[in-house]
């Protein structure tokens, strides 16, 4: 393959996605509460402790002090 074809393809994405279907098991830690899974930002949202825990590189970082605060 010529590199102005490899430039063409789009890039695979890096690392594991995450599987929708693990917020059935998940839940916040600050309130033991339903989590939301927000596939736009890549994000665990508690609506109870008001707090959207990240998703990186398909793992959900569920600390407290990793969330991002929701208005």
């Amino acid at each position: 393959m010529t590199d102005a074809a490899a430039s063409s393809v789009p890039e695979e994405p890096k690392g594991p996605g995450f599987d929708p279907r693990m917020v059935e098991a998940l839940v916040c830690p600050q309130t033991h509460g339903v989590l939301i899974y927000d596939a736009e930002r890549q994000e665990l949202v508690s609506r109870a402790a008001h707090l959207a825990y990240p998703i990186r590189d398909g793992i959900p970082i569920m600390l407290a002090s990793e969330a991002r605060g929701l208005d």
